[in-house]
């Protein structure tokens, strides 16, 4: 059976990035840099592997500089086009977006996760759509959101990437209650926002990676608040399970909470452990700082 294809994807990146204060006062937390490259780019070119031609950011105010970010900066790219650093401008190049397939969209006021998705309802219209949370990064061969839509293209409905987490962190998780599991792929029939270890029906969590039918936001117009006094997205999800189906996908690769600190140099150090260019350099300084005097 063909299911209609993902064409468009959702960032939420309205947050103020509190945790990271000062770093984020006056720059948006999404711009934090993984290694060389922001958070946000890093989850626009997840979504690029994966086939997404529209982009679509629910921003907040003091957010200008996502957009120019995936601008064409014409000073830039001739400056270093003189300069002869053809590397750098390739690199600069992979950030535009072409004008039509790029879309911002506000979010007012700090309702929860379910709000920012509803908030760019008109954009993707009645279609499938990808949602991605530029906190969660995932360190994999492949990316999360194309083995994602591998597995959309098996079962269809909606797909959700999860991970298991210590029973005693249920309650700052969405939380699966299962069906079947065949350890890759599991069935789900309902879904807990953040449930208390004692009640929940699992440890397995929803991440920041989603596949979602447009049915979802049929439940989000409700604007019914639940855990935290936020508009929750899994409570619109659940109410969708009894018509459509719902599956929760183990990835491969390593997941790296980017919205905590210690995740967040985890995850820098990760990636740069990967480069070729600065691998074996940033292990012997790893090393080093690891063997010296405390």
């Amino acid at each position: 059976m063909k299911h209609q294809p993902v064409r468009k994807a959702v960032f939420p990146v309205a947050g103020l990035g509190t945790r990271f204060l000062p770093a984020t006062k006056a720059m948006p937390k999404e711009m934090l840099p993984l290694v060389d490259k922001p958070l946000v780019q890093n989850a626009i070119d997840e979504a690029r592997e994966a086939g997404i031609e529209e982009f679509v950011f629910v921003t907040s105010r003091g957010k200008g500089v996502l957009e120019d970010h995936f601008d064409i900066s014409p000073e830039l790219n001739s400056t270093l086009e003189a300069r002869g650093k053809t590397a750098e401008l390739a690199a600069v190049k992979r950030t535009e977006i072409s004008s039509g397939h790029l879309y911002f969209t506000r979010q007012h006021k700090p309702l929860g996760l379910g709000h920012a998705i509803w908030c760019a309802k008109q954009v993707i219209g009645r279609e499938p759509f990808a949602i991605l949370l530029p906190d969660d990064v995932v360190l994999s061969e492949r990316g999360c959101l194309s083995q994602m839509l591998e597995v959309y293209n098996e079962v269809g409905g909606n797909v959700v990437a999860v991970v298991d987490v210590p029973r005693d962190q249920t309650n700052r998780y969405g939380i699966l209650d299962v069906a079947s599991d065949d350890g890759r792929i599991a069935k789900i029939k309902g879904l807990v926002e953040k449930p208390d270890p004692s009640v929940a029906p699992s440890t397995l969590s929803i991440i920041g990676r989603y596949i979602l039918q447009p049915e979802v936001f049929d439940h989000l117009d409700d604007g019914i608040v639940g855990a935290g006094g936020e508009i929750q997205l899994t409570d619109a999800m659940a109410k969708l399970i009894d018509v459509q189906s719902f599956h929760g996908y183990r990835f491969e690769g390593k997941r790296y909470d980017c919205g905590d600190k210690v995740g967040f140099l985890e995850a820098n150090i990760a990636f740069g452990l990967r480069r070729p260019d600065m691998g074996v350099k940033l292990r012997a300084a790893l090393e080093d700082l690891l063997n010296a005097p405390r």
